[in-house]
Parts: structure tokens; C-alpha cells; sequence
């Protein structure tokens, strides 16, 4: 069904609000937005930050059509905007993937606006901030339940042109339907005490659960629980699904029993914590294990102990599942993580934050490169540079408030700033990088350097408990961390890891050796060859 639109140009006028402006010279057109809410919608002020997306098709919203490799949108910050007031966005404001409105080509679009309410949070540590509340959608503007957007307008764009485009917000993005449990699906969310104070504001966490066939068939039987960690998602854990192997091997008879979780812990940064304490996003980690898992244990039938709790993921969830082996090191009994983010920060999705000096280009004298942040894993053809991936991030948001990924890093690795958000890690305008904020990554959240310099403590502990897998052309290059590690892991003595890392020749960040069903399979050997002597297993194996 076509959406209705509204449009009324006028000639341009002067600005009704002061904005901010995040860019320091572009391209200019006289060409401008002017953008308000009406009191209907909200009675009272907002503060926040607003986009206008060029939609290039109305087969979506343009909203929906904005991302990495998107259509081109503009945002900017604004305080305290009343209803009617106006925000202007025009020829000044920085956008992606065209910096400047002037740049974008003449043409048809479906423009849309939209509002990106933030709250006021007063942490624990003094720092007031205003940041995006997590509506239980994965911290995801586009779609957050309470944000204002407007009707899509088709239009004939000139950046020539001396025309104002008026958008007025007309309606609120509904909340998100969760999906319904089932036999074998459960779900709960809680309020996290350890959170809430932390950030002077109600903070929650929530878990996902895949039982095992016969669950309610014997009330007495305890199982082995595997911690599946990744983005945010309400999905159901390892991807079950009706027709899938893994649905067709769990509902078989001779298959192993396991109780399959995946935990949601979205941050005011991001759609994820990384599930480890940290400055920024505050006590995940222990709000994680002191609340969220004791209520799971609670409330399932769980193995309560370490060599049954087993971790797996990939990417982000990659670099949680090992984070939380090597953190927690006598709760969990063993990791199988694929293709995780950063091992070591020598190379940071392209960037090495110990020896580079600028985040965007590596200067070698009479050379000078671009570094690079994404490639095709088959031809290893460039997708985007350093440069353009923070760019985008800039655009989506200030103060690390963009939900992505670069910023939820030093927003987990990084110190406090003096605004009370993260220290950056480097400019995302000049790309220059602060070395004292590279340290601190690396003496707190550098998984390679803390095994190095912990082993003697933590070597015992995690001895046949680290499995890395990567494919070696990654698109982020995260297989350069893996390397970094392995070296270093495969030259341990007393004891030696007695880990596995196994890589896939042309392998890019989806690579996989085998599907859940068999890595379920390896973990039951796991938890056999290494439970207690004389435990009785027969309630998860027959």
C-alpha cells in the first residue's frame, strides 16, 4: 500500500533553532529541512538527535533502508526542542555515505524523518549523560518503540536548489511484539538492582531459553546448560527452528540433552554489553553472573556447576564467550568461539592501536595509505575504508552514541571522559589516536596481553578449555587477533593450553566448519571427559 505524503516547499528561511553541527567543512547547498514535532505526539520538551533518510525505493520505509552499506541520511543533535519548534538540517549538516547534502545526486527520493529520544541517565560515578533507552530492540533507532517519525515524502531532489522541505513527526514507532513462548522456547526479563544504580535509571536484562526433549516429561533430570552469546535477539538459541538439522537432531532420541540459553543485556551504547564490567557501560558482568544466571538456575533445571556451563558465538558473541571463559575461569568449563572480535588490539578492524598514529591512513613517508576496514573475503576487494566506517558512526551518533560498533569498543575498552562519556580512542574526524586511551585497552580488556601476563594463574584453570575457530580472510580482519593469539597460546608451558584453533582457507566471518548438531556433539564429549569422577550422567545422555 503506497504511503500517504505530505509536502509543502516554501522559499528558505532563517534558522527557527540553533543546531549543532558536527562537521568542519563540506560542501554547501542552499538546499534545507526543517523538522518538528507536534504536541499531540509529545506535550513537552525532547532531547535527541534527528535524521532525515533519501530513501531509494518505497518497497521499505527509508528508515529501514539505512545502514552500513545504506541510503544516504543526515542526523543531528538537538536539546530541549519544544513542539512546533524547528530542526534544520541543510548544507552544513554531515551525513553518510555523502558527507554533504550539496554532494548527493539530483534525483527521486522517499525522504523520512526521524527522532531519536534520549533520556537523562545519572550514574553512580557523578556523570549525567543523555543517551538512547533501549526499548527492548536491540538499541536500534530505526525501529525503537516511542520514536517519532514522519510520513514518507516522494520527491525531486536538486542540492541546487534554494528550497526548505517541512517534515512534521505524525506518528510513534509501536512497541516491539515479542514473540509467544512455546514448549520448548521460554523467556523472562528482570530489573537489574547492580544496573539500575549504576545508571540512576531502570536497567534490564533478560534470557531466552531452548529446553531439551523430555524436559517436562522428567521433573527430576538436570542438564547442562550452553550459553550462546551474540547480538541482541529474542530468537530462539543455535538458531532452532522447525525443519532445521539441529531441530531434527534435538527432537531425535539419541541425541544429548542441553539447555540452550542466549541472554539479552542491551547498554545505553549498544544492543549488547560485551558481557564483562566495564567504565562506561557499568557492572555487566556482574550483574550477569550474580543476577541473571542465579535467576536461570533458578527457575530451570540446570547442571549448577562449572564443567556443564559451556560457552559459544561468534563475532561479538565470539569475543564474549571467550572474554567470559578467560574472566570467569572457574564458572565456565569451556569455550567454542567463532570468529570473535578483537583477540589482541593489534589489529582493531584494521587499525593497530598500539603502533599507528592515525585511525584512517598509515603515513610511510613518500606513501600514504588508507586503512582499511572491511573486505570481500573472496577476492579481498575493499568494502569500506577506516575512514567511511566512522564516518557512519559519526553520522548515527556524537559522544559514542551511534549503536555501532567501533563506539560500543571504546565504549567497553575505553576510560571515562571528562564529559562522562567515553574517552575516544582516537578522532573520528582526524583519525589521530590518543595513546594513553590505547594503554588503557591494552593493560584491561586485551585478551592476548591478560593471558600472557596472567598464565601462571590462569593457565591451570583453562587448560582444554579454549576453542577458536576463524576463517583466515575474514571480513574485518579479526583472524589477525586469532593469529596474535594462537601464537601465543600454542608457546604456553606449565601447563600447555591443550586448546584447538581451526581456520577455513578462504573463510570470511560467517565461516563455520560444522553446524550446531555436531558442535553440540563435541561438547558432550567435553563435559564426559572432564566431570567429576562418578557423576551420574544418564539424565542428559540417554
Amino acid at each position: 500500500m503506497k504511503t500517504k505524503t505530505y509536502l509543502l516547499l516554501v522559499v528558505a528561511l532563517p534558522f527557527l533553532l540553533q543546531s549543532c553541527n558536527e562537521s568542519e567543512s563540506i560542501s554547501s547547498s542552499p538546499f534545507k529541512f526543517e523538522i518538528s514535532f507536534p504536541a499531540s505526539l509529545h506535550d513537552g520538551p525532547l532531547t535527541g538527535r534527528m535524521f532525515v533518510a533519501f530513501g531509494e525505493n518505497n518497497e521499505r520505509e527509508p528508515r529501514l533502508q539505512v545502514g552500513r552499506y545504506g541510503v544516504q541520511f543526515f542526523g543531528i543533535d538537538f536539546e530541549n526542542l519544544m513542539p512546533g519548534e524547528k530542526i534544520v538540517i541543510d548544507g552544513a549538516t554531515l551525513g553518510y555515505p555523502q558527507e554533504a547534502l550539496g554532494d548527493v545526486p539530483a534525483g527521486k527520493y522517499y525522504l523520512q524523518a526521524v527522532l531519536n529520544k534520549y533520556t537523562e541517565f545519572k550514574r553512580s560515578d557523578g556523570k549525567t549523560l543523555w543517551m538512547h533507552m533501549d526499548q527492548w530492540e536491540g538499541q536500534n533507532w530505526r525501529r525503537s518503540p516511542g520514536n517519532l517519525i514522519s510520513k514518507v515524502v516522494e520527491f525531486d531532489f536538486n542540492p541546487a536548489h534554494n528550497e526548505t522541505v517541512h517534515l512534521e513527526m505524525s506518528s510513534e514507532i509501536p512497541p516491539i511484539e515479542l514473540p509467544e513462548d512455546t514448549k520448548w522456547v521460554k523467556r523472562f526479563k528482570i530489573q537489574s538492582d547492580i544496573l539500575t544504580e549504576f545508571w540512576g535509571h531502570p536497567i534490564y536484562l533478560g534470557a531466552t531459553m531452548l529446553l531439551p526433549k523430555g524436559y517436562e516429561e522428567n521433573p527430576d533430570a538436570r542438564y547442562p546448560t550452553v550459553y550462546h552469546q551474540g547480538h541482541f535477539s529474542m530468537r530462539a538459541p543455535l538458531g532452532f527452528r522447525e525443519g532445521s538439522d539441529l531441530y531434527e537432531a534435538w527432537m531425535s532420541d539419541d541425541f544429548p540433552r542441553f539447555i540452550a540459553v542466549t541472554l539479552q543485556h542491551p547498554t545505553p551504547y549498544f544492543d549488547d554489553s560485551y558481557a564483562v564490567n566495564s567504565a562506561n557501560n557499568g557492572p555487566f558482568g556482574d550483574a550477569i553472573h550474580q543476577e541473571l544466571i542465579p535467576e536461570i538456575e533458578k527457575r530451570f533445571r540446570t547442571i549448577q556447576a562449572s564443567y556443564a556451563r559451556l560457552l559459544t558465538g561468534g563475532s561479538t558473541g565470539g569475543w564474549e564467550s571467550f572474554a567470559l571463559q578467560v574472566f570467569y575461569p572457574d564458572f565456565y568449563g569451556g569455550t567454542w568461539s567463532f570468529a570473535p572480535d578483537p583477540l589482541d588490539f593489534r589489529n582493531v578492524e584494521g587499525i593497530d592501536i598500539y603502533e599507528d598514529e592515525n585511525a584512517f591512513f598509515r603515513d610511510k613517508g613518500l606513501y600514504k595509505t588508507p586503512i582499511i576496514n572491511t573486505r570481500e573475503p573472496a577476492t579481498g576487494a575493499v568494502r569500506l575504508t577506516s575512514e567511511q566506517r566512522n564516518l557512519m558512526e559519526l553520522v548515527n551518533g556524537t559522544k559514542g552514541r551511534s549503536g555501532q560498533q567501533l563506539d560500543i569498543w571504546s565504549a567497553v575498552f575505553g576510560p571515562v571522559g571528562d564529559d562522562g562519556y567515553f574517552k575516544p580512542l582516537f578522532d573520528k574526524r582526524t583519525g589521530v589516536m590518543d595513546p594513553e586511551v590505547a594503554e588503557y585497552w591494552k593493560e584491561n580488556y586485551d585478551l592476548r596481553h591478560h593471558l600472557e601476563k596472567n598464565w601462571a594463574t590462569l593457565g591451570p584453570k583453562l587448560k582444554g578449555k579454549l576453542h577458536v575457530y576463524c576463517g583466515h580472510m575474514d571480513n574485518f580482519f579479526l583472524n589477525v587477533g586469532v593469529y596474535h593469539m594462537e601464537e601465543f597460546l600454542e608457546s604456553t608451558t606449565d601447563p600447555y593450553y591443550d586448546g584447538s584453533f581451526t581456520y577455513g582457507a578462504r573463510g570470511g566471518h560467517s565461516w563455520r566448519p560444522y553446524d550446531y548438531d555436531e558442535l553440540l556433539k563435541i561438547m558432550a564429549k567435553h563435559i564426559q571427559d572432564n566431570a567429576p569422577h562418578g557423576i551420574d550422567q544418564k539424565d542428559w545422555l540417554d
